[in-house]
């Protein structure tokens, strides 16, 4: 094998599993912020969940107004843009404490997932970025490399698109045979504790957010998702097959 030909191979191994790296790194990003987009950009979608899950019904009295403050706060909360999770709302005509110690002790738990993953979509976003650059000078005014990238890269992340997406049906076609094992199965994956356990007589989160609502925000996430990576896995194959056929 010349010498040539054994660069081309160890700079398409190299750019291929860069590539597929940031293919994965991507489809992070797209579910984090297919989660961000259906709990905190989708305009009235907790009151159209309260409304349709009737859970007034189950609260003591309070208005649709003050239980959407409520959830407004929460929502900064896990977010970090609000120090403690202390609401006060109007329940019975008494100006009191909406959570409970118990909600507040487990929605701190919740807090970090969500800060954690908005700081693992920054990550993502750093590596293909870093990835990026790192091709942009390494073909600087050389055709032969630039060439390689136009094909080489958009397969790579096809082919880091693909695999990430099929696991991600797998485990959404798991979890759909099954939500409500499964979803225990999630709590004692992501914490350590049973403060996630709630009692309906008594911590009025559940009573927000029952187990239904829990399997609304999942199809939704999942379409969402489904949907951004639909959208670039076409691109990338759009860009692999006509810089191919380009280059013959």
């Amino acid at each position: 094998m010349s010498r040539n030909k054994t660069n081309f191979t160890k700079d398409t191994l190299w750019i291929s599993a860069l590539g597929i790296l940031c293919a994965v790194c991507l489809m992070l990003v797209f579910l984090i912020t297919a989660i961000e987009a259906v709990v905190y950009w989708t305009p009235g979608y907790f009151e159209a969940e309260y409304t349709k899950y009737q859970v007034l019904d189950h609260l003591p009295p309070m208005t649709m107004e003050d239980l959407l403050v409520v959830t407004d706060e929460m929502m900064a909360y896990l977010r970090g843009n609000r120090a403690d999770l202390h609401v006060f709302t109007n329940i019975g005509g008494h100006y009191i404490e909406f959570f409970n110690a118990r909600e507040i002790a487990h929605m701190e738990d919740v807090r970090g997932l969500f800060i954690g993953g908005l700081m693992l979509r920054k990550i993502g976003l750093a590596v293909t970025a870093a990835y990026a650059v790192i091709l942009a000078f390494w073909c600087k005014k050389d055709q032969e490399r630039k060439n390689l990238l136009k094909t080489v890269v958009p397969g790579s992340l096809c082919l880091g698109t693909g695999l990430f997406f099929a696991v991600a049906l797998f485990i959404a076609a798991t979890v759909a045979s099954d939500f409500s094992k499964y979803f225990i199965v999630f709590h004692h994956i992501f914490f350590d504790n049973d403060l996630w356990i709630l009692n309906p007589a008594t911590d009025l989160l559940i009573n927000i957010v029952p187990e239904p609502f829990f399997m609304d925000t999942a199809l939704r996430i999942g379409i969402t998702f489904g949907l951004m990576v639909v959208v670039f896995l076409a691109i990338s194959f759009y860009l692999w097959k006509r810089n191919k056929k380009i280059l013959k």
